[in-house]
């Protein structure tokens, strides 16, 4: 049956059997995990249900690698629970119907059954409401493992049915010592030089399973080797960390965290956060492209008539990256983003548009007046359009002082407010001047 498994819960491989490192050290009990504190500290409720072997359904939201998997068998050997295990990118509604069978027979024999669905975020509406049922009589204690944001992914029915816990990257020294175990766990107790595991926990970035997997793909490159016993060292470390594994995906939560942070970044005038997290997201394998069309946003949201030359500059930089690609125009990317990061900032563009925007929603199809109509025919003009129409260049200062260019029912309403930074404070400065102009002028006929 695809994607359905129950096996004892720790037991080991078939002698002879290949296990990952990762796989060997999976702790058998809640003293030996790692991390997760915040979750399995003494009196947090996850650590005491646990231990009064009481479970609920549960969701386990996190990165890879910080225990998901561990802590759902975990939970089920607490509750004395048979265990059952689906991967929600292989199984179906016909794989979830046999859980359902194997539970009401456990059921029957005084056995609780905890379901456990690996990256449950990828189940349909339909599979999710497939065991819906089970959940709610008590048939089926579920535990969900995914890295996606469930409120973004699962439907609400779940979600009320089951407690959410986030789980976070291991730190530098919960990897070291899942490290340091690892080592034990190897062929005659492979030395390792002094700051070598520290490099490992560093590369693995908060990803146990990461962790042991460079550990053991170092170790096998020592044994390979010829002449002296096989030792870990800063060069075999650098053979195996050839590339970056830091984590990023592409479209989940990493992804909108770290552009929200380069956004953020630039607004709050931090030019060295900005470009870390421009290289941050780089590094990860983000489109530049993508960057490129966010830092234009940018441009006209924080910093708009504050300095116009942002937003060229931003699209400059667009045009670059997409005659010269990856990795040449990464640098005109670089050179926009600092710009923006340093150039005085204001919203008024974007405030002044979303409140227009919001005037527009909330009023009528207010009529445009008659003087500010266009007057293309004889008909027209014989219905008033453009009558008494002012040319601003013809005035004093090039501006119809009290001129009004609103539908009559709007007149006087204000959406932009330049700041007193950058070309905005000038700017503000003329809108005054005209504001005074207004006031002055004895012209205040209503215009039919």
């Amino acid at each position: 049956m695809a994607g359905l498994s129950s096996d004892d819960l720790f037991a080991g491989s078939s002698a002879g059997a290949y296990q990952p490192l990762a796989a060997r050290l999976r702790p058998a009990s809640l003293d030996a995990f790692v991390g997760q504190r915040h979750l399995l500290g003494p009196g947090k409720p996850l650590a005491s249900a646990l231990a009064r072997g009481q479970l609920h359904s549960m969701l386990f939201w996190g990165p890879p690698g910080v225990g998901k998997t561990t802590l759902a068998r975990l939970a089920a050997g607490a509750a004395d629970a048979e265990f059952l295990q689906l991967s929600a990118v292989l199984a179906g509604v016909r794989d979830i119907r046999s859980a359902v069978d194997r539970a009401l027979a456990a059921r029957a024999g005084g056995r609780d059954t905890v379901l456990f669905v690996d990256e449950v975020h990828r189940f349909n509406k339909a599979q999710q409401d497939a065991f819906l049922p089970y959940v709610e009589d008590g048939t089926l204690i579920f535990i969900g493992a995914t890295t996606e944001n469930p409120a973004f992914e699962l439907n609400s029915a779940l979600l009320s049915r089951a407690r959410v816990y986030k789980l976070r990257p291991l730190a530098p020294a919960e990897l070291e010592t899942l490290l340091e175990r690892g080592l034990t766990a190897l062929p005659e107790g492979l030395p390792a030089a002094p700051g070598v595991l520290a490099r490992i926990a560093t590369q693995a970035d908060g990803d146990g399973r990461r962790a042991l997997n460079l550990l053991e793909l170092a170790a096998d490159l020592a044994a390979a080797g010829d002449g002296a016993p096989g030792y870990l060292d800063d060069t075999l470390l650098d053979e195996v960390l050839q590339q970056s594994l830091r984590r990023f995906d592409k479209g989940g939560d990493a992804f909108y965290d770290q552009i929200s942070a380069l956004h953020k970044a630039v607004r709050g005038s931090a030019p060295d956060a900005a470009v870390y997290w421009l290289c941050r997201m780089l590094d990860g394998g983000c489109d530049p492209l993508y960057i490129a069309r966010r830092v234009v946003r940018m441009a006209s949201e924080d910093i708009g008539n504050a300095d116009p030359r942002a937003l060229g500059l931003a699209l400059d930089a667009w045009q670059v990256l997409e005659r010269l690609g990856s990795p040449e125009g990464e640098l005109a990317l670089a050179q926009a983003v600092l710009y923006l990061a340093v150039a005085p900032k204001s919203n008024a563009v974007y405030s002044a548009f979303k409140a227009a925007g919001a005037a527009v929603q909330a009023g009528g199809s207010e009529e445009v007046p008659n003087h500010l109509r266009n007057a293309p025919t004889a008909l027209a003009k014989a219905e008033g359009h453009g009558s008494d129409y002012r040319y601003a260049h013809d005035e004093p200062e090039g501006y119809a002082a009290g001129e009004n260019y609103f539908p009559e029912a709007l007149q006087g309403l204000r959406f932009y407010h330049p700041v007193d930074r950058g070309l905005e404070q000038r700017i503000a400065e003329r809108l005054a001047r005209f504001r005074s102009l207004d006031a002055g002028s004895a012209r205040r006929r209503y215009r039919g």
